[in-house]
């Protein structure tokens, strides 16, 4: 905390992850912030980020985060193949760590040959990561600052009131099911498993898998009981790369050794069901949604895709700068454009929470807990569409 009393934040990272947590921190005055230092690997991507969102130094380098004795927050908005070892210096030096999804994942050790997604054993990769989650879990445990799991779909309105009926009904969710779907990435390396430890699951359908796992954990809290993952079936799959070039124009996925498709079954030990879909094949927009089949409530999360408006347009002349969804491929025809988009999909609550938890020395409601199960389902998710039978855990 500076003299001034702001809670002093780093981001690491200037792409698209940065910009939803800065335009969700925008909309925050609460607890007073000042937006210290932005490093980044390419100087006009952080200094483009550093003039429009008002950081007072940005740089090339991650140590100069970890050596201001100001800064009290990392917020890590990286690739995840340098999360964990962000993640370990940060809260070795003191910080408060906000990482992105995921946490971490396996991204080649010295011997893989690439490209590793085709090439490693999903079983072999799910041993080393699970080792590598516990070893980050001690670093966490032992560690000053508070590990923060930006996992937004957990401070989505719907997905939040849907966490209240469920505790003060306590009523059971019998199914559940959830989507993440667009056409694809912005990032260029999205494609490639070194880089990002999987492909659309881990990249988009980690977001209702761990809203899923959220709103079962309230349900168990409620009627004073435990409720565990107990085994993953699922199915992964590349689909994209058997269209032609002209086939393939409207599509933004472009996999080199990582999955466009994937759908996971969970079973849980109160005997309940869950159903969580990822696909890069989806053109209109992002489809972002979780559906709860309760004993005695039926209650559906929609995101994004909502009905608040709609626009048809016969051109998009001087919409340049209009902007309308996420991923959408063209303005012209019917759309459902995302409005307040950084509070309906839970930006501005999870940073709320995320800098109130450094300010006030609170936990957050998304830990390192829930990123741990998280990580540890979806490969063991691989590892199930791999062997082609259901994985126990």
């Amino acid at each position: 905390m500076n003299a001034k009393g702001e809670i002093c934040l780093g981001v690491a990272g200037a792409g698209r992850a940065t910009e939803l947590h800065m335009n969700a921190l925008k909309r925050f005055s609460g607890v007073p912030v000042c937006y210290k230092h932005i490093s980044a690997r390419r100087f006009e991507q952080v200094n483009g980020m550093k003039d429009r969102y008002g950081f007072i130094n940005a740089s090339l380098d991650f140590n100069d985060l970890i050596e201001d004795p100001e800064i009290d927050v990392i917020d890590i908005c990286t690739p995840p193949y340098v999360h964990e070892e962000m993640i370990e210096r940060a809260m070795k030096a003191g910080k408060h760590v906000i990482c992105e999804k995921p946490l971490s994942g396996y991204f080649g050790v010295e011997g893989d040959l690439a490209p590793i997604g085709k090439t490693v054993s999903k079983v072999q990769m799910y041993d080393a990561v699970i080792k590598r989650l516990n070893r980050l879990q001690n670093i966490v445990n032992n560690a000053e600052g508070c590990f923060m799991y930006a996992e937004n779909f957990v401070y989505a309105p719907a997905v939040v009131k849907a966490a209240e009926i469920i505790k003060k009904k306590k009523s059971r969710i019998l199914f559940a099911k959830g989507e993440e779907s667009l056409k694809g990435s912005s990032s260029p390396v999205a494609g490639e498993w070194s880089k990002t430890g999987g492909g659309t699951f881990i990249r988009t359908g980690a977001h209702p898998l761990t809203a899923i796992l959220w709103l079962k954990s309230v349900e168990a809290e409620a009627r004073h009981m435990e409720i565990k993952v107990e085994s993953v079936y699922a199915d992964m799959e590349t689909i994209t790369t058997q269209l032609s070039e002209y086939e393939h124009r409207h599509i933004a996925a472009r996999p080199n050794d990582v999955e466009d498709f994937g759908t996971i079954i969970l079973s849980f030990s109160d005997k309940s069901k869950a159903v969580v879909m990822a696909t890069d094949t989806l053109l209109g927009g992002s489809k972002n949604y979780i559906e709860l089949y309760c004993n005695d409530a039926a209650i559906n999360c929609r995101l994004t895709m909502s009905n608040l408006m709609e626009t048809y347009f016969l051109d998009e002349d001087n919409l340049n700068d209009v902007y309308l969804s996420e991923m959408l491929p063209q303005k012209s025809g019917w759309n459902y454009p995302f409005l307040e988009d950084e509070i309906i999909r839970g930006y501005t609550d999870e940073m709320r929470d995320f800098i109130e938890s450094a300010y006030y020395h609170r936990m957050p409601k998304s830990g390192f807990e829930l990123a741990y199960d998280t990580v540890k389902i979806i490969y063991a998710a691989y590892m199930s569409a791999e062997l082609k039978a259901p994985v126990e855990l």
